[in-house]
């Protein structure tokens, strides 16, 4: 069949929207029911009879019949623990359904999710993510604020070598416009720098901070945004000195910005990375511009944010030796709450305390008494 330029694309549009597949998006189809299939080994709510519904509308390209079968999971478990039932495979899905629906739209971000690379477009309708780019147009600012009764309790501690303190303070700090950048006398004689940055405030689309929904497409897609703008001014404000060894700790978005960071070149040129911890965050199509830094990946496996990257059973991306990835199931909350920095923190604690270990001796560099603890607001202009 044709392939490519005008006429193609007309061809292949038209074979979409009459509802024929091509053999590759057959061959996807048989591969990604297959996947699903063993997905359920390790999850058994994958083979209840109403989750069977929407795979199998997925499957028959029909829309009205997934979105009813969505409907029908919602009235059964509820939003939020429907939403934790299908993490596991919540891109492999949406990428399916982009394949098999009639919308000749999206198929560009269902095989950018499929077969690895840079996505371009939502799967759901295909809307170019540039669009909400524009929307995040801002140079980024930041500037030191004074930090409230409640944070400067939160923060007066001294011992800076373990995690979960960290994202405790990353709790404490909110998602409303703040990052801080913390000073340490290590154990060693060495003096480092910890920029903490939290992830999104879902109240609205867009706010005058970083740290919005826009935001978080923006971070997903490219490296040079306003968060990771106004994280390296918090820095320069902050007169971290150039060539200082700094660690980048992020939640959510904030686990996103911190890898941007680290991947900008001039950045990675003008500080020391030697430490990205994300917690939470959809990292695993990125990479640090310094192949020696050493890359800590957090996550929940009922958590749906880490999976925007693509990451599941069918995800092509390798991911490098030099990174850790620690995962666990906590099904003790569903979505949104598994999501939150405190069921992080107290999973660490109290279910996977070994990965608790696991990372603290991956920043162990960083143990040592804190000296200097900054908040910096971070705005869009």
């Amino acid at each position: 069949a044709a392939c490519g330029g005008v006429a193609g694309e007309a061809v292949r549009a038209a074979a979409v929207l009459t509802g024929r597949r091509a053999l590759p998006t057959r061959m996807v189809d048989d591969a990604l029911r297959l996947l699903v299939e063993a997905a359920a080994f390790d999850n058994p709510d994958l083979s209840t009879p109403v989750v069977r519904r929407l795979i199998a509308a997925v499957a028959a390209g029909n829309p009205v019949a997934a979105a009813l079968a969505w409907r029908g999971l919602i009235r059964e478990l509820g939003l939020t623990r429907s939403m934790s039932v299908l993490a596991p495979v919540s891109m492999e899905l949406l990428a399916w359904n982009a394949l098999t629906d009639v919308n000749p739209g999206n198929d560009d971000a269902a095989w950018a999710t499929l077969a690895g690379g840079s996505q371009h477009q939502d799967p759901v309708v295909g809307l170019p993510v540039a669009w909400l780019g524009r929307l995040n147009r801002g140079a980024g600012r930041a500037y030191p604020v004074e930090p409230d009764r409640i944070l400067r309790r939160v923060l007066d501690r001294a011992d800076a070598g373990d995690i979960v303190s960290y994202i405790d303070d990353i709790a404490a700090i909110g998602n409303h416009g703040l990052v801080l950048v913390r000073r340490i006398e290590c154990a060693d004689g060495q003096t480092r720098h910890a920029l903490l940055m939290p992830g999104t405030s879902f109240a609205r689309l867009s706010n005058p901070t970083p740290q919005d929904c826009v935001g978080v497409f923006d971070n997903l897609f490219r490296t040079d945004t306003t968060y990771t703008r106004s994280a390296c001014k918090a820095l320069e404000a902050a007169g971290v000195p150039p060539g200082s060894e700094v660690m980048l700790v992020g939640h959510s978005l904030g686990g996103i910005t911190a890898l941007n960071i680290a991947a900008d070149p001039h950045t990675a040129a003008t500080y020391r990375i030697t430490h990205v911890v994300a917690i939470g965050s959809p990292i695993d199509n990125k990479r640090a511009a310094d192949p020696t830094t050493a890359v800590l990946s957090l996550a929940n496996e009922f958590d749906v944010f880490p999976s925007l990257d693509g990451r599941g059973p069918a995800c092509p991306v390798p991911v490098p030796d030099s990174w850790t990835e620690l995962t666990w199931r906590d099904d003790t909350c569903d979505f949104p709450l598994c999501h939150a920095p405190q069921t992080y923190a107290s999973s660490l604690r109290h279910l996977v305390p070994e990965m608790r270990t696991a990372a603290n001796r991956l920043i162990s560099p960083y143990a040592g008494v804190i000296v200097a603890n900054q908040p910096y607001a971070v705005r869009d202009r």
